[in-house]
């Protein structure tokens, strides 16, 4: 869900968009750090948050990191 929302930042198309790794943190909804093959050897790390049901809102890309390898720490951030 949250592909489109990366795509329109980063101005490009990720053939690739896989998840590989992921943490959470818990604040008022649910934030998700997520570690995303897009391709060759390249990984970034995505923020995305999740509302509390009663918001009704739809999962947001809050921020990402690019330039990441497969032995990148996910953390925080």
């Amino acid at each position: 869900k949250v592909k489109p929302q990366l795509e329109e930042k980063e101005g490009k198309t990720f053939d690739v968009f896989t998840a590989v790794e992921f943490k959470t943190q818990v604040v008022a909804g649910t934030n998700f750090f997520i570690k995303v093959h897009v391709g060759n050897d390249e990984f970034m790390h995505l923020r995305v948050f999740r509302s509390l049901p009663h918001d009704n809102k739809p999962l947001s890309l809050h921020s990402y990191q690019s330039s990441k390898t497969k032995h990148d720490e996910l953390a925080f951030f």
